[in-house]
């Protein structure tokens, strides 16, 4: 935890970016019964009836001290799925040195995604742009790409949709929207308010 903090602490440098990463599932959901349009003083109304339509996954990256996000819609979440999402955030930062990635310990995340992949130039070679930084167990709140898909959530993707394709054309449009808007995230939690809030996680010496 300490050490995800401490990250969050570097000053914006576009040779280092430090960039979050995260990912979640949206289920694809379709009416069974037509809507009732918005009214002056009522809301549009839904039947709570509805079809499953499967599920999609949501590849997201921001770096927040740029207030830069890019999102990619995919049919599954394989080794392969996200080692392609790192070769599209490499490509993104093309002109960095070193790329700091914070992201949970799912078990897709690992260099070993990389090699079976791509042949083994090209996974080394993405391998050593990037240096991973993993949140903590139980600790997935630390990664500020999870505030930003909540916005995702909030802002774009809080209504019923059957259509991965509109699923693609909607999130396209806000992420331009946010990019456009430059939103950043303002992290205040410190390694000192760790350690006065979960100092039950903190082992106790005897004087």
């Amino acid at each position: 935890m300490e050490m995800v903090l401490d990250v969050y602490k570097r000053p914006f440098d576009p040779r280092y970016p430090v960039v979050c990463m995260d990912e979640s599932p949206k289920q694809l959901i379709a009416e069974t019964r037509n809507s009732i349009p918005a009214s002056p003083g009522q809301p549009t109304k839904h039947d709570y009836e509805y079809r499953r339509c499967g599920v999609c996954n949501i590849f997201l990256a921001c770096e927040p001290l740029a207030g830069k996000r890019m999102v990619k819609i995919t049919e599954r979440k394989t080794k392969q799925d996200w080692a392609c999402f790192l070769e599209e955030i490499a490509d993104q930062y093309e002109r960095a040195e070193k790329i700091t990635l914070v992201m949970d310990n799912l078990n897709t995340h690992v260099p070993g995604s990389l090699y079976e992949t791509f042949q083994p130039d090209k996974a080394k070679a993405i391998w050593d742009r990037f240096e991973f930084v993993y949140t903590p167990k139980h600790g997935s709140w630390l990664n500020m790409a999870e505030i930003e898909l909540n916005v995702l959530a909030g802002q774009c993707l809080n209504r019923r949709i059957d259509d991965i394709a509109v699923v693609r054309k909607e999130v396209l449009a806000w992420q331009k929207f946010r990019n456009n808007k430059n939103a950043k995230v303002n992290w205040q939690f410190t390694t000192k308010d760790a350690r006065i809030k979960l100092s039950r996680l903190y082992p106790t010496f005897e004087n």
